[in-house]
Protein backbone atom coordinates (compact mmCIF):
# COMPACT_ATOMS: atom_id res chain seq x y z
CA UNK A 1 0.00 0.00 0.00
CA UNK A 2 1.86 3.42 -1.25
CA UNK A 3 0.96 6.65 0.75
CA UNK A 4 -1.01 8.00 -2.43
CA UNK A 5 -3.79 5.01 -1.92
CA UNK A 6 -4.60 5.71 1.19
CA UNK A 7 -7.52 7.43 2.95
CA UNK A 8 -7.31 8.73 6.38
CA UNK A 9 -9.59 10.02 8.40
CA UNK A 10 -8.83 12.67 11.56
CA UNK A 11 -11.51 12.88 14.41
CA UNK A 12 -10.56 15.48 16.47
CA UNK A 13 -13.33 18.21 17.92
CA UNK A 14 -10.28 21.42 17.76
CA UNK A 15 -10.88 22.84 14.71
CA UNK A 16 -7.39 24.19 14.15
CA UNK A 17 -5.82 21.37 15.10
CA UNK A 18 -8.12 19.23 12.17
CA UNK A 19 -7.61 21.71 9.66
CA UNK A 20 -3.22 21.59 10.43
CA UNK A 21 -3.35 17.76 10.57
CA UNK A 22 -5.25 17.93 7.17
CA UNK A 23 -3.42 19.91 5.39
CA UNK A 24 0.04 18.30 6.61
CA UNK A 25 -1.24 15.03 5.60
CA UNK A 26 -2.51 16.02 2.35
CA UNK A 27 0.62 17.43 0.91
CA UNK A 28 2.10 14.28 2.26
CA UNK A 29 -0.06 12.69 -0.43
CA UNK A 30 -2.66 11.11 1.81
CA UNK A 31 -6.36 11.34 0.49
CA UNK A 32 -7.64 12.77 3.87
CA UNK A 33 -11.45 13.20 5.45
CA UNK A 34 -12.26 14.88 8.83
CA UNK A 35 -14.55 14.37 11.64
CA UNK A 36 -15.35 16.82 14.36
CA UNK A 37 -16.68 14.32 16.94
CA UNK A 38 -17.46 10.81 17.46
CA UNK A 39 -21.44 10.97 15.87
CA UNK A 40 -19.70 12.98 13.09
CA UNK A 41 -16.74 10.20 12.70
CA UNK A 42 -19.43 7.53 12.81
CA UNK A 43 -21.71 9.05 9.83
CA UNK A 44 -18.45 9.19 7.48
CA UNK A 45 -17.65 5.49 8.60
CA UNK A 46 -21.19 4.27 7.76
CA UNK A 47 -20.63 5.33 4.17
CA UNK A 48 -16.72 5.00 3.70
CA UNK A 49 -14.09 2.43 4.38
CA UNK A 50 -10.77 4.03 5.97
CA UNK A 51 -6.88 2.64 5.88
CA UNK A 52 -6.25 4.63 8.84
CA UNK A 53 -8.21 6.81 12.09
CA UNK A 54 -6.15 9.26 13.49
CA UNK A 55 -8.31 10.14 16.67
CA UNK A 56 -7.99 12.49 19.59
CA UNK A 57 -8.74 10.96 23.13
CA UNK A 58 -10.67 14.07 24.67
CA UNK A 59 -13.42 14.96 22.76
CA UNK A 60 -16.79 16.28 24.14
CA UNK A 61 -19.60 13.67 23.44
CA UNK A 62 -18.11 9.79 22.50
CA UNK A 63 -14.59 9.88 23.16
CA UNK A 64 -11.80 8.47 21.90
CA UNK A 65 -11.00 5.65 23.77
CA UNK A 66 -15.06 4.90 23.67
CA UNK A 67 -15.40 5.50 20.82
CA UNK A 68 -12.37 3.34 19.57
CA UNK A 69 -13.29 0.11 21.60
CA UNK A 70 -16.84 0.28 19.74
CA UNK A 71 -15.29 0.31 16.06
CA UNK A 72 -13.06 -2.57 16.89
CA UNK A 73 -16.44 -4.79 17.54
CA UNK A 74 -17.18 -4.16 14.03
CA UNK A 75 -14.12 -3.33 12.13
CA UNK A 76 -10.14 -3.65 11.78
CA UNK A 77 -8.82 -0.41 10.13
CA UNK A 78 -5.82 0.66 12.41
CA UNK A 79 -6.20 3.30 14.80
CA UNK A 80 -3.69 5.81 16.06
CA UNK A 81 -4.64 7.35 19.46
CA UNK A 82 -3.98 11.35 19.90
CA UNK A 83 -3.77 12.61 23.62
CA UNK A 84 -2.74 15.34 25.88
CA UNK A 85 -2.25 12.61 28.30
CA UNK A 86 1.03 10.57 27.93
CA UNK A 87 1.15 8.40 30.68
CA UNK A 88 1.68 4.57 30.77
CA UNK A 89 -1.92 3.70 32.31
CA UNK A 90 -3.50 5.72 29.34
CA UNK A 91 -1.32 4.17 26.82
CA UNK A 92 -2.36 0.71 28.13
CA UNK A 93 -5.93 2.01 28.76
CA UNK A 94 -5.97 3.15 24.90
CA UNK A 95 -4.27 -0.38 23.32
CA UNK A 96 -6.62 -2.10 25.47
CA UNK A 97 -9.19 -0.40 23.72
CA UNK A 98 -7.73 -2.20 20.46
CA UNK A 99 -6.06 1.38 19.53
CA UNK A 100 -2.66 0.14 17.30
CA UNK A 101 -0.58 3.37 18.44
CA UNK A 102 -0.58 6.46 20.61
CA UNK A 103 1.07 9.60 20.06
CA UNK A 104 1.00 12.05 22.83
CA UNK A 105 0.58 15.88 22.24
CA UNK A 106 2.05 18.01 21.63
CA UNK A 107 4.10 15.91 19.06
CA UNK A 108 6.14 16.73 15.74
CA UNK A 109 3.77 16.37 12.78
CA UNK A 110 7.16 14.24 11.11
CA UNK A 111 6.92 12.49 14.17
CA UNK A 112 3.04 11.67 13.47
CA UNK A 113 3.72 11.10 9.45
CA UNK A 114 6.53 8.50 10.62
CA UNK A 115 3.74 6.44 12.93
CA UNK A 116 1.13 6.47 9.88
CA UNK A 117 3.60 4.98 7.65
CA UNK A 118 5.00 2.38 10.03
CA UNK A 119 1.03 1.29 10.83
CA UNK A 120 0.15 1.04 7.11
CA UNK A 121 3.31 -0.82 6.36
CA UNK A 122 2.22 -3.49 8.93
CA UNK A 123 -1.49 -3.47 7.45
CA UNK A 124 -1.48 -6.41 4.98
CA UNK A 125 -1.83 -5.32 1.20
CA UNK A 126 -5.06 -7.04 -0.17
CA UNK A 127 -5.92 -7.27 -3.41
CA UNK A 128 -8.94 -5.35 -5.14
CA UNK A 129 -11.03 -8.39 -4.81
CA UNK A 130 -10.90 -8.79 -1.14
CA UNK A 131 -10.60 -4.55 -0.27
CA UNK A 132 -14.22 -3.06 0.13
CA UNK A 133 -14.75 -0.98 -2.58
CA UNK A 134 -14.87 2.86 -1.68
CA UNK A 135 -17.93 3.83 -3.44
CA UNK A 136 -20.77 6.56 -2.39
CA UNK A 137 -24.14 6.19 -2.89
CA UNK A 138 -26.39 8.72 -4.13
CA UNK A 139 -29.73 7.11 -5.20
CA UNK A 140 -28.98 4.83 -7.67
CA UNK A 141 -26.23 6.64 -8.81
CA UNK A 142 -22.48 5.36 -7.68
CA UNK A 143 -19.41 7.37 -7.23
CA UNK A 144 -15.95 5.19 -7.20
CA UNK A 145 -13.68 7.37 -5.14
CA UNK A 146 -10.46 5.43 -5.83
CA UNK A 147 -11.15 5.81 -9.81
CA UNK A 148 -12.89 8.51 -9.65
CA UNK A 149 -16.59 7.24 -11.63
CA UNK A 150 -19.38 7.87 -11.76
CA UNK A 151 -22.13 4.83 -12.78
CA UNK A 152 -25.60 5.11 -13.41
CA UNK A 153 -26.40 1.38 -13.38
CA UNK A 154 -24.36 0.11 -15.82
CA UNK A 155 -23.89 3.15 -17.65
CA UNK A 156 -20.99 5.44 -16.69
CA UNK A 157 -22.24 9.09 -16.29
CA UNK A 158 -19.80 11.04 -17.97
CA UNK A 159 -18.62 14.14 -16.12
CA UNK A 160 -16.18 17.00 -17.23
CA UNK A 161 -12.73 17.91 -15.45
CA UNK A 162 -14.48 20.58 -13.45
CA UNK A 163 -17.46 18.05 -12.27
CA UNK A 164 -14.70 15.28 -11.94
CA UNK A 165 -12.66 17.62 -9.29
CA UNK A 166 -15.77 19.08 -7.40
CA UNK A 167 -16.65 15.26 -6.85
CA UNK A 168 -13.58 14.69 -5.67
CA UNK A 169 -13.58 17.25 -3.02
CA UNK A 170 -17.27 16.91 -2.25
CA UNK A 171 -16.42 13.05 -1.63
CA UNK A 172 -13.28 13.85 0.65
CA UNK A 173 -16.14 15.26 3.22
CA UNK A 174 -19.38 13.33 2.72
CA UNK A 175 -21.19 15.14 5.45
CA UNK A 176 -19.31 18.52 5.27
CA UNK A 177 -20.26 21.51 3.62
CA UNK A 178 -17.62 23.49 2.02
CA UNK A 179 -17.53 27.01 1.50
CA UNK A 180 -18.22 28.45 -2.56
CA UNK A 181 -14.55 30.43 -1.74
CA UNK A 182 -13.29 27.08 -0.50
CA UNK A 183 -14.75 25.29 -3.99
CA UNK A 184 -12.91 28.31 -5.62
CA UNK A 185 -9.43 27.53 -3.97
CA UNK A 186 -9.66 24.00 -4.75
CA UNK A 187 -10.53 24.31 -8.17
CA UNK A 188 -7.14 26.61 -8.34
CA UNK A 189 -8.97 29.38 -9.63
CA UNK A 190 -8.70 33.27 -8.83
CA UNK A 191 -10.81 34.67 -6.01
CA UNK A 192 -13.55 36.86 -6.54
CA UNK A 193 -17.25 36.82 -6.51
CA UNK A 194 -17.70 36.01 -10.25
CA UNK A 195 -15.33 32.36 -9.58
CA UNK A 196 -17.78 31.95 -6.82
CA UNK A 197 -20.67 32.52 -9.29
CA UNK A 198 -19.01 30.36 -11.64
CA UNK A 199 -18.63 27.50 -9.26
CA UNK A 200 -22.91 27.95 -8.65
CA UNK A 201 -23.21 27.08 -12.09
CA UNK A 202 -21.19 24.10 -11.84
CA UNK A 203 -22.99 22.74 -9.04
CA UNK A 204 -25.96 23.31 -11.25
CA UNK A 205 -24.62 21.21 -14.21
CA UNK A 206 -23.46 18.14 -11.63
CA UNK A 207 -26.66 18.23 -10.08
CA UNK A 208 -28.41 17.63 -13.30
CA UNK A 209 -26.34 14.32 -13.34
CA UNK A 210 -26.59 12.65 -9.77
CA UNK A 211 -30.32 14.53 -8.66
CA UNK A 212 -33.70 12.61 -9.52
CA UNK A 213 -34.61 16.28 -9.05
CA UNK A 214 -32.29 18.92 -9.53
CA UNK A 215 -34.15 21.69 -8.61
CA UNK A 216 -35.47 19.86 -5.28
CA UNK A 217 -31.55 18.66 -4.54
CA UNK A 218 -31.21 15.86 -2.13
CA UNK A 219 -27.35 14.69 -2.86
CA UNK A 220 -25.96 17.68 -3.81
CA UNK A 221 -27.33 19.80 -0.97
CA UNK A 222 -26.92 24.06 -0.47
CA UNK A 223 -26.01 24.76 3.29
CA UNK A 224 -27.52 27.99 4.55
CA UNK A 225 -24.42 30.38 4.91
CA UNK A 226 -21.79 27.83 4.87
CA UNK A 227 -21.86 26.43 1.18
CA UNK A 228 -22.48 22.89 -0.43
CA UNK A 229 -22.69 19.56 0.62
CA UNK A 230 -22.69 15.97 -0.47
CA UNK A 231 -25.14 13.99 1.43
CA UNK A 232 -24.71 10.29 0.17
CA UNK A 233 -27.40 7.75 1.59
Amino acid sequence: MTTFDSHLLIVDDDERIRGLLKKFLVRAGFLVSAARDGAHARRILAGLDFDLIIMDVMMPGEDGISLTKSLRETMTTPILLLTAKGETEDRITGFEAGADDYLPKPFEPKELLLRVNAILRRVPDTSAQDSAPKVLHLGDIRYDIERGEMWQGNDLVRLTGTESQLMKIFSACPGDPVSRAKLVEDLGRDRGQAQERAVDVQITRLRRKIEPNPKQPQYLQTVRGAGYMLAPD
